[in-house]
């Protein structure tokens, strides 16, 4: 593809995804590939690569490793703000090259099938003694599910810093650990849980979401319709290394504004349970600073900045 008599990509693409196949980043890696390919966005190879660890910072640590290479990009999502400010890395989107947000995914509190905690209400009463329920989560401490579930705790009176959590790379180690019976509930992006929610291993008793979502979770409430503030979601975008240049960052901004514009991408929203809060490079940026004093205050609030 190309745009007028810009750059092009002269060789293979790679796009890193911070968690396991299947897990947060992995899923709208694969889906992006997808589009761009059958969308014939492309005209060289592109490859997944995924590397684990640290809530996607491992892979951040790769692509900064990538200086002025505009062959390589990864996965965004908030914890590239967080890790920083959490002392995980020394580094955040500011030192790459944010090129695109795709799209929030809200997250689902779930429970197994047979267990005692029948509804949000149920949950929110055991949470008072947050250090009485053990909860599975992705990807690190003091990411957005760590957030809503410290939103959560306050609203039942208890304190959010005594949460007991298991905290996996990927969101499907988490749902494996609810079912085997180790984790009471899990705090996990709703996609996640779609195949144990389908197939009534699962039960969901509440999303983080502005809205219900669909299908699946269609009788699913809001945490907003039971009466708690606790509207949080994870947004995933594109983000390059540094030093990349205006003449490739307009082929990465015009090829992401294709596929965001496309049916296929359209349709990959509704299949993920994802909401479309897209921006382009010259707007993720600004929505980035945004999240960062954000997050940053949420984080003061979970008492893990000072």
């Amino acid at each position: 593809m190309t745009t007028g008599a810009g750059w092009r990509p002269e060789r293979e693409i790679e796009l890193v995804a911070g968690t396991p196949a299947g897990g947060g980043q992995d899923r709208p890696a694969r889906a992006l590939i997808s589009v761009l390919e059958s969308g014939g966005l492309l005209d060289v190879p592109v490859k997944l690569t995924n590397i684990t660890g640290r809530g996607g910072g491992n892979a951040w640590d790769y692509l900064a490793s990538q200086a002025g290479n505009p062959h390589v990009v990864a996965i965004n999502s908030p914890t590239i703000i967080t890790n920083r400010q959490l002392g995980v890395s020394d580094f955040d989107d500011t030192a790459l090259t944010p090129l695109a947000n795709l799209y929030t995914e809200y997250i689902a509190f779930l429970v197994r099938a047979d267990s005692a905690i029948s509804d949000g209400a149920a949950l929110l009463a055991r949470l008072h003694d947050p250090a009485a329920v053990t909860i599975a989560m992705a990807t690190a401490i003091g990411n957005t599910n760590h957030m809503a579930l410290a939103q959560l705790v306050r609203h039942a009176g208890g304190d959010p810093r005594k949460l007991k959590l298991h905290v996996f790379d990927s969101a499907l180690y988490a749902v494996d650990d609810v079912m085997a019976g180790r984790a009471e509930v899990a705090a996990i992006t709703a996609v996640s849980a779609a195949k144990e929610l389908g197939s009534g291993g699962l039960r969901a008793l509440a999303v983080s979401s502005p809205q219900r979502l669909p299908d699946l979770y269609a009788q699913t409430p809001t945490w907003t319709e039971l009466g708690v503030a606790c509207t949080i979601g994870t947004w995933r975008g594109v983000i390059g290394a540094h030093g990349i240049d205006h003449a490739r960052i307009a082929w990465w901004d015009h090829a992401l504004k294709t596929v965001a514009a496309s049916a296929a991408w359209q349709n990959e929203l509704r299949r993920h349970y994802w909401i479309n809060t897209g921006t382009a490079h010259s707007e993720t940026g600004v929505m980035l600073d945004r999240e960062r004093v954000l997050l940053g205050g949420l984080l003061r609030d979970l008492g893990l900045l000072s």
